[in-house]
């Protein structure tokens, strides 16, 4: 069972599988607010119980931070001692094979609970003063789906019905596959928003759903610049830092908009390196799922243990 230590444990050094940032996100995050969240999941009925709800939400966090293929996480467990002591799990219990995990992570789309695990673990970071509200860095990255139309050989292969094409300005090819919209805090670089769309969907279209409110500023490059968004932000008593672009063959940028648009990129350029952090090392360059609901949960898996992994930064 869970959280029980096995004979083989006694036997075993407590260096044994040290890992000293699993141990703080297991002191340090309030898991049984997750464990709440994911009481529909439990199994009551008859046959074999399945493993814990919380259990197979840490084995997911764990394949997101270390980038790791369902079948590579069920070698993971099997062979990281730190990984079975963050889950909980004595080295004589059994561990959940691949096939369980995805079926796990299926479930967790189909309750929509993803965004609501992601919301909790924002009310935690808010709760120990880590979300700044200094200001939100709102950008937009395109990722590509591995499910495309058509096939080298000319049979049709499987494809993404949610996934959009978009041409890449001025340059041949274009890109297959989802657009992710995220705002970052301004400081912490914690993500507080996260909108998935098809890939030809305009920037500016979900901007305003990632504005959470509560900031002192929103930083944001030309593709955001909106006039209308500027008084909306304005009238919340939100200060519009957004870079200034002319407007359809208009009149050039004066000398204080240029000033301006020097001053904005510095202070919004911090997004970038999230978006770097989440797919090259998260392993998220491409989606990897087919619909924009099994995705759109996914990444928001993505973003929570980004969060924990920051967190520990920033604590």
């Amino acid at each position: 069972m869970a959280g029980q230590r096995g004979f083989a444990d006694q036997w075993v050094s407590p260096k044994l599988g040290r890992n000293a940032s699993l141990e703080r996100l297991s002191c340090e995050v309030k898991w049984y607010r997750f464990e709440k969240l994911l009481k529909s999941l439990r199994h009551d009925g008859p046959g074999r119980p399945p493993f814990e709800p919380l259990l197979m939400l840490k084995a997911l966090l764990l394949q997101q931070v270390y980038a790791l293929s369902d079948a590579d996480l069920e070698e993971a467990i099997n062979d990281r001692v730190s990984f079975r002591k963050f889950l909980g799990l004595s080295l004589e219990a059994p561990s959940p094979d691949h096939t369980t995990l995805c079926r796990f992570r299926n479930r967790l789309s189909d309750h929509g609970l993803s965004e609501k695990l992601f919301g909790e673990f924002e009310l935690q970071l808010e709760k120990r003063g880590l979300i700044l509200k200094r200001g939100t860095m709102i950008d937009a990255s395109l990722v590509d789906s591995p499910y495309r139309p058509g096939s080298p050989g000319g049979e049709r292969a499987p494809f993404d019905e949610d996934a959009r094409p978009v041409a890449r300005q001025g340059k041949p090819g274009g890109r297959y596959g989802y657009k992710v919209h995220i705002g970052v805090d301004h400081g912490s670089r914690l993500i507080r928003r996260l909108e998935l769309t098809g890939a030809n969907t305009n920037d500016t279209v979900p901007a305003d759903e990632l504005v959470c409110g509560d900031e002192q500023a929103v930083y944001a490059d030309k593709a955001y610049a909106k006039r209308e968004r500027s008084r909306s932000l304005r009238s919340r008593g939100i200060k519009p830092r957004i870079m200034h672009k002319t407007w359809g063959g208009g009149p050039p940028l004066t000398r204080w908009q240029q000033r301006h648009n020097k001053l904005i990129a510095p202070l919004r350029s911090p997004v970038e390196g999230v978006f770097a952090t989440v797919k090259r090392w998260m392993g998220m360059a491409k989606v990897r799922y087919r619909g924009l609901t099994k995705n759109k949960s996914h990444w928001y898996l993505v973003a929570l243990a980004y969060n924990m992994k920051r967190a520990l930064k920033l604590a």
